[in-house]
């Protein structure tokens, strides 16, 4: 069996993610109403919703353009932070994969990396800020360590879910030193972070697709 990642898989993926922001959208308001805006759910519903009918309308043929349609949609559609975060990360993906239809696991692990550095570049973000950041980037190197292990593309991506899922709930305890949350200071301590929340979805969902 071929450890690559078809194109479908990663389409299934996408609808995956849409679905879960969706059901999770009242429960990642919740968390954002606690230190945000509270549009968070909202947002990433209304901005996944809008990129798959993209992705339907158009039906990309490669990765590259299958992840620079979801990243043009949610830029163009998402207010707040969460559009041009995720679209970014999208898009940088999509830069990363290029004409790829078949893609193996260290190039989509390299895409996620690019995805991630373009976020940093955009919100300044880094470790501890209490950021979507703080559920991607330990489920990245969890990805990168699984792979260098020589795990499937499925056991590899259950484990960067595992390690997202982690950080995003390690982001409780913290201080918001990013994002409308750092306003509150000391008072966002006890929160979980709703970028992190949705960005666990993002490699749950990713999972899930791989595993089938």
């Amino acid at each position: 069996m071929s450890n690559t990642i078809p194109l479908a898989v990663l389409v299934d993926w996408l609808h995956r993610f849409r679905d879960a922001v969706v059901t999770q959208r009242d429960w990642l308001t919740e968390l954002d109403s606690a230190i945000g805006d509270a549009d968070h759910g909202a947002n990433m519903a209304r901005g996944m919703t809008a990129a798959v009918e993209k992705v339907e309308q158009t039906s990309p043929q490669t990765a590259g353009d299958l992840f620079k349609t979801v990243g043009m949609t949610l830029v163009s559609t998402v207010g707040g932070a969460s559009g041009p975060l995720y679209g970014t990360f999208f898009l940088r993906i999509g830069a990363t994969l290029g004409a790829e239809t078949e893609v193996e696991p260290a190039a989509l692990a390299a895409g996620l990396r690019a995805g991630l550095e373009g976020v940093v570049a955009r919100g300044k973000a880094e470790a501890g800020d209490k950021t979507l950041f703080d559920a991607i980037a330990p489920a990245i190197d969890a990805l990168d360590a699984a792979l260098a292990e020589g795990k499937s593309a499925a056991e590899a991506t259950a484990a960067a879910a595992v390690a997202a899922a982690a950080g995003r709930d390690a982001t409780i305890d913290l201080v918001a030193r990013k994002g409308r949350a750092s306003y509150l200071g000391e008072r966002s301590a006890g929160h979980m972070d709703p970028g992190s929340a949705s960005a666990t979805l993002l490699f749950e969902t990713l999972a899930a697709a791989v595993a089938g």
